[in-house]
């Protein structure tokens, strides 16, 4: 378990590291796009160094190699010469010759060589000669292997790279010479390819030069071809974010003929056409928005006669004959839903002119939910609905206007009602320091996401054809939505087919307060399917029980 949690840990600030080593290339394309020039010049002069190193390297130590064979051949055959020409016939004789060749071998080569004459291992002379050098702290160098190669094949030459004590690479040649009366003896020449080391130093770091040269010269030429092409794309995303903001009169500077004064261009005459036509459509909004206005207004005094001749009529229903009382009845109900029309649409009128203002006062928003319940207790009575309300044991006091958020949670009950299908609501307050939220939801038809997407939308019904009891304008949610912005809240929608809806309203305590989130989930717990019972109401003075009915047993007392 240990080594797990210090490997998460180990994981999470290998990924917070790479996090924020990479976000500037995120955010830039200049970098990124240099970056890669970079790493791929890198790369490729990485790749050619190491070739042109190795193959100087082998050509130096080839060459120098069949020198160094040359000249051991040359200096092996006159070392034979010169031995087979001796006349000592002792041993101190031979010693003797051996000393005096010893100097010479050394000096015969071109740059300077150590000489090794060591008795070989197939030497069975009775003659004892000594071993000689001119290097014996070096002799560790001759290695095993290749004294059995020479031992084996005497008549040719081995060699081996090997590491000197200096540091320096070198070469050891081996071969066998014949000396009279003493036996054979395997002469060693070393040779140190120190020149050879320093012209190929000499000859990288020159390669290394003309690299960093190269990527810096590489690294400049992406910076400012790559500069020429975002700079133009930096000025138009300045210029698109203040035309975003509103200010359409922006345009792009224009330079030269090239591609991007031709993406400048049309850039232009793209944000021309688009200020043409938002000017066109902002000209059309207030017309409308005016005509709106006025014809609401204006409809307001013929209603008014209307709904005074209408009033007469009505109260004389009882002696007309049944079909005018039945058209009177109408009349009254449709003039109604006429001056309801009428109100929404000069309450939308005032939102679009942005004349709606807010009369805030300090509330406690389950008051608020208690007085709609109440009002709506007798549409839930004639559709069998049963309500409960959960509104916590802490008071929940916002600042808001009391009349708006009133008329948004009566839209909300008297929706959850019509479309409940007989099956409970629910009411559910709940706070914290930053907000407030309601929640109504029911166990009805519910809606998919392409209704909950549009169930705020104007004149939008889920259904047109489906009877409405309560006769709405479609302006409700619309005018509700609107009423929630007003206060710096939210209104949010949820609905599944055969679970219900949702609506979740979320006020801020307080004005200038951004919310960041809601006290109460919007989506119910779809796993509770049992009916709720009757609930209890808590306010500030306790909880109180709130009388709820069951319409069989109303049919039935009466």
């Amino acid at each position: 378990m240990l080594l797990r949690r210090w490997w998460t840990r180990g994981r999470r600030q290998v990924r917070r590291v790479v996090r924020l080593i990479g976000r500037p290339f995120r955010r830039s394309v200049q970098l990124r796009l240099l970056a890669t020039a970079i790493s791929i010049s890198v790369i490729s002069l990485a790749l050619l160094t190491v070739y042109l190193s190795v193959a100087m390297r082998d050509g130096l130590v080839d060459r120098r190699v069949e020198e160094i064979l040359s000249e051991s051949a040359r200096s092996l055959s006159q070392t034979q010469t010169t031995v087979n020409s001796s006349t000592a016939s002792s041993s101190s004789g031979v010693q003797q010759t051996l000393n005096d060749l010893l100097p010479a071998l050394q000096s015969g080569g071109t740059s300077g060589r150590e000489v090794f004459l060591l008795r070989s291992a197939t030497n069975t002379s009775s003659v004892r000669v000594l071993d000689l050098s001119t290097a014996p702290d070096a002799e560790g160098i001759i290695s095993d292997a290749l004294r059995q190669a020479v031992a084996q094949e005497p008549q040719q030459q081995h060699w081996q790279s090997v590491r000197l004590e200096s540091g320096e690479p070198g070469v050891v040649v081996g071969s066998v010479v014949e000396v009279p009366l003493a036996g054979a003896f395997d002469v060693y020449f070393l040779y140190s390819l120190a020149s050879e080391q320093e012209t190929l130093t000499f000859l990288q770091n020159i390669i290394a030069l003309a690299g960093v040269v190269l990527i810096g010269v590489l690294g400049t030429l992406t910076f400012v071809v790559v500069r020429q092409i975002v700079r133009p794309v930096k000025q138009a995303s300045v210029v698109a974010e203040r035309i975003a903001d509103g200010n359409l009169n922006e345009r792009l500077m224009v330079h030269g003929e090239d591609e991007v004064a031709t993406l400048a261009r049309s850039f232009n005459a793209m944000t021309g056409s688009l200020q043409h036509q938002i000017d066109q459509l902002a000209q059309l909004s207030a017309v409308q928005r005016q005509f709106v206005s006025d014809v609401s207004h204006e409809l307001r005094t013929p209603l008014t006669t209307v709904r005074m001749a209408a009033e007469m009529l009505y109260q004389s229903r009882d002696e007309f004959d049944p079909v005018s009382k039945r058209s009177t009845e109408l009349l009254h109900t449709q003039l109604d839903r006429f001056e309801d029309l009428l109100a929404d649409l000069l309450e939308i009128s005032r939102f679009d002119a942005g004349a709606a203002l807010l009369e805030a006062e300090a509330r406690d928003i389950r008051d608020i939910v208690l007085q709609v319940v109440d009002y709506e207790m007798t549409l839930a009575e004639k559709k069998g609905v049963w309500i409960s309300a959960d509104l916590g044991e802490q008071s929940l006091r916002v600042d808001c206007d009391s009349r708006r958020v009133e008329r948004i949670v009566r839209n909300l009950v008297v929706n959850a009602i019509e479309h409940s299908e007989g099956r409970p609501v629910t009411i559910t307050t709940r706070g914290n320091s930053q907000a407030v939220a309601v929640v109504v939801a029911d166990r009805g038809i519910g809606m998919d996401r392409t209704e909950v997407s549009r169930v705020f939308d104007r004149f939008w019904r889920a259904d047109p054809a489906r009877a409405r009891t309560t006769g709405g304008t479609g302006l409700g949610l619309s005018i509700a939505k609107e009423d929630a912005r007003l206060h710096g809240g939210w209104l949010e929608a949820w609905g599944r087919h055969g679970f219900g809806s949702s609506f979740r309203l979320t006020l801020p305590r307080r004005a200038g307060i951004m919310l960041t989130s809601s006290p109460l989930p919007l989506e119910p717990d779809l796993s509770s399917t049992h009916e709720p019972s009757p609930v209890l109401v808590v306010d500030e003075h306790g909880p109180a029980s709130v009388p709820r009915f069951d319409t069989k047993e109303d049919s039935d007392d009466e």
